[in-house]
């Protein structure tokens, strides 16, 4: 047993650590006025299967979300439309003024059965080479992630998905293709979107799709071959594609920051630690250091013995392994929401094996903390500048870009004056501002989403889109909320200049949204008229050309 002097040390070098990483050279509480660097990426993001629809159409496979949502209470896989709305989806980007857009590729729409030898999709690679040259022609660079969970449903009937090693092999071939077919235009590559929250709500408590729960065992294993899969793509592209087409290809990682509840509290602190790294570790420490983190291979393994298992439930990587993966990302994409507090808990071994309890410790929220449209998230913006500056400290100072950031609605009401959102984004985006001055080397930002869109399990309850869409008309229209016009107005001043200026935005950001209400609410009407010329007029011409016919007929027969 290690002697308590040694504990104590232990604790006091933690604190220190969790303090070095907040870095406070501007004060949290004060609002920072200043503009980002030069060039600075500023984006909008979103994901083919919450935003595509047409899931069977044009030669599309299924994907294992499109079968998912079928069995959902009125389940639709409709989302936004975005297949056949792609220029209006321009059109928005270009009005947002953003630099980049950040979409991902459904995997089954260009290679349906998954397996690139077995069938590529010429119109799936057509539709994604059309909207990437529509944006170039707009001045919009694309971010292009290749994975955001919508895996080809028959890899999952084959092999298991991502139970199965064998996946790595087929992702390397899928990004091949993409790289090959979009590389000469793309040059920025994602190939996962917040793996860690696949994993654990796929295979470890089964909410998400392929809805399987195998606590403690299947989310590590799906982790373990999702990372081989990512070291795989990077080196095909740096060996067969980085010289001609000079692109970065990284990783984006989703992460809350956790604060310790005491911070006074050693223990509190260990667990805060502990808390990152399961969270953000579990998936940057294999790419940036060749391994799991020590401590996650501690506390699973110790715990995988007290269960009486020979070994750890926490794979391993071989020492060839290791070598491949380490330095496989030209950047660290990173996704933040939100913040929790965490403290200290022993879980014991006999309550089984569990992602929760390999974590010793308990997340809480504090009931001050401003609450958002998802019951999870909380508008905590000083996280974000703490989680920023624990991953420059962490992993050597790579090159971030904050890959989502956002906040939700309810669905309850139509809100195009969203106000709150516009707090949100001002404060995170002020606090991203704060860690560039610290010292952190962030690239650019990208808020979380362009559109409402099909929320995963959720369906369409909850909200983050720049633009409301009106999910129960067919032609699914647009409307633009206030917080459109406020990140549109942050983007054209490349920040925060003066006091001033800023103050200006909030009333043009509610101008704008009063019309689009007037606009909304007006709709309704629109779309009678519609029906009235789409529909009533011609078949009442119809009718009369009929009756016309019939009342010849009669007057001929009479005369006859």
């Amino acid at each position: 047993m290690r002697p308590a002097w040694w504990v104590l040390l232990w604790g006091v070098l933690l604190l220190a650590y969790m303090l070095e990483a907040a870095k406070p050279g501007l004060p949290e509480d004060t609002f920072y006025y200043g503009t980002f660097p030069r060039g600075f990426s500023w984006a909008v993001g979103s994901a083919a299967f919450q935003t595509e629809g047409a899931w069977d159409q044009d030669g599309k496979g299924p994907s294992i979300w499109d079968n998912f949502t079928r069995t959902m209470a009125g389940g639709t896989q409709e989302a936004c439309d975005s297949y056949y709305k792609a220029q209006d989806d321009v059109a928005l980007l270009r009005a947002l003024r953003v630099s980049h857009y950040r979409f991902s590729m459904s995997w089954p729409r260009l290679l349906p059965t998954g397996v690139r030898a077995e069938q590529v999709n010429e119109k799936g690679v057509k539709f994604y080479s059309d909207f990437i040259d529509a944006l170039l022609r707009n001045n919009i660079t694309p971010i292009v992630t290749l994975h955001h969970w919508d895996l080809p449903q028959l890899l999952q009937i084959r092999y298991g998905g991502w139970q199965n090693a064998s996946m790595a092999t087929y992702f390397r071939d899928y990004a091949n293709l993409c790289f090959e077919a979009f590389g000469d235009r793309v040059k920025h590559w994602i190939t996962f979107s917040d793996p860690r929250t696949m994993v654990e709500k796929g295979f470890e408590t089964g909410v998400h799709t392929p809805g399987l729960k195998l606590p403690g065992t299947g989310l590590y294993q799906a982790a373990h071959h999702i990372i081989k899969a990512h070291a795989q793509a990077w080196h095909s592209y740096d060996t067969s594609w980085r010289r001609r087409q000079q692109g970065l290809v990284g990783i984006s990682l989703n992460c809350a920051w956790g604060e310790p509840v005491d911070i006074s509290n050693p223990k509190d602190v260990d667990a805060a630690e502990r808390y990152l790294q399961f969270c953000l570790g579990w998936f940057a420490n294999p790419i940036y250091a060749g391994d799991y983190p020590q401590v996650m291979k501690d506390s699973i393994g110790r715990k995988s013995a007290e269960q009486g298992l020979g070994l750890s439930r926490l794979p391993v990587f071989s020492r060839q392994e290791k070598n491949f993966i380490k330095g496989s990302s030209d950047f660290l994409g990173l996704g933040h929401f939100t913040t929790l507090y965490i403290m200290d808990r022993n879980s014991p071994s006999r309550h089984g094996p569990s992602y929760k309890n390999d974590r010793d410790l308990v997340e809480l929220a504090d009931p001050e903390w401003p609450k958002l449209g998802s019951t999870w998230l909380h508008s905590v913006p000083w996280g974000l500048r703490r989680l920023l500056n624990f991953a420059q400290t962490q992993y050597g100072d790579p090159p971030i870009y904050v890959t989502e950031n956002g906040a939700s609605q309810k669905f309850q009401c139509t809100q195009l004056c969203d106000e709150w959102r516009i707090r949100y984004l001002q404060s995170y985006i002020n606090e991203m501002l704060k860690a560039i001055k610290d010292g952190v080397t962030i690239k650019g930002y990208t808020a979380w989403s362009l559109l409402d869109d099909l929320e995963w399990e959720k369906g369409y309850s909850e909200r983050y889109g720049f633009f409301y869409v009106d999910f129960n008309n067919r032609n699914k229209p647009r409307y633009a909320k206030a917080s459109a016009e406020y990140y549109k107005r942050i983007i054209t001043a490349n920040g925060f200049p003066n006091p001033t200026e800023v103050e200006s935005w909030h009333q043009k950001a509610l101008e704008t949204c009063i019309v689009n209400n007037q606009k909304f609410i007006a709709e309704p009407l629109r779309g009678h008229m519609q029906m009235v010329t789409e529909i009533v007029t011609p078949t009442a011409c119809t009718l009369c050309v009929l009756l016309a016919a019939v009342l010849l007929m009669l007057l001929l027969q009479k005369h006859s």
